[in-house]
């Protein structure tokens, strides 16, 4: 199985890799994950589950029209989103298969605090600000903003992967429920 994700994030590479071994077990000694740059189509920081999603779905169509031999194209995008007074960052995962089928699933979502929702604001995206904070270098492409707030027990890999579940529950569930 080849799937292609419309990213080179190691992280959210590696989710995806960790997914599909446990959603394929019997593909996993012939799963080849491609990544490959291209635009979301949205903006550097989603500020909405709509724009989010719509990023995801973009990366994820891109992606497989990039690879002729992709059984899946995969789009994982992180974004906020505001509930009532607060803000929540978490990923949506995109997929389309070769027949136009799509799947949407999403992480588990946290809570930013107003001293990072003050940055994000005034247009500077996550991976900058969370830089900034911890004083560490490309922390997008590490444990991620879900690394630094919960002290390494969840990196973002590990929160994507979920995500990444749901996002094919229509082909891995019994087809009475779609």
């Amino acid at each position: 199985m080849i799937v292609v994700v419309g990213t080179t994030n190691p992280a959210k590479l590696s989710a995806v890799t960790i997914a599909l071994k446990e959603l394929f077990p019997d593909r996993a000694q012939d799963l080849i994950v491609r990544g490959v740059g291209v635009q979301s189509g949205v903006s550097d920081q989603p500020m909405s589950d709509e724009e989010t999603i719509l990023g995801a779905t973009n990366r994820a169509k891109r992606a497989l029209d990039s690879d002729a031999e992709a059984n899946f194209g995969i789009g994982v995008e992180g974004g906020c989103q505001k509930i009532g007074d607060k803000y929540f960052e978490g990923g949506w995962t995109v997929v389309v298969d070769r027949n136009g089928v799509i799947g949407v699933g999403s992480s588990a979502r946290y809570e930013l605090s107003a001293k990072i929702m003050d940055k994000l604001l005034q247009g500077i995206e996550l991976a900058t600000v969370i830089d900034d904070i911890s004083g560490e270098t490309d922390v997008r492409s590490k444990g991620g903003a879900m690394g630094i707030l919960t002290n390494g027990l969840l990196n973002r890999d590990t929160c994507y992967v979920h995500g990444i579940y749901f996002a094919f529950s229509r082909w891995i569930s019994d087809a009475k429920y779609w």
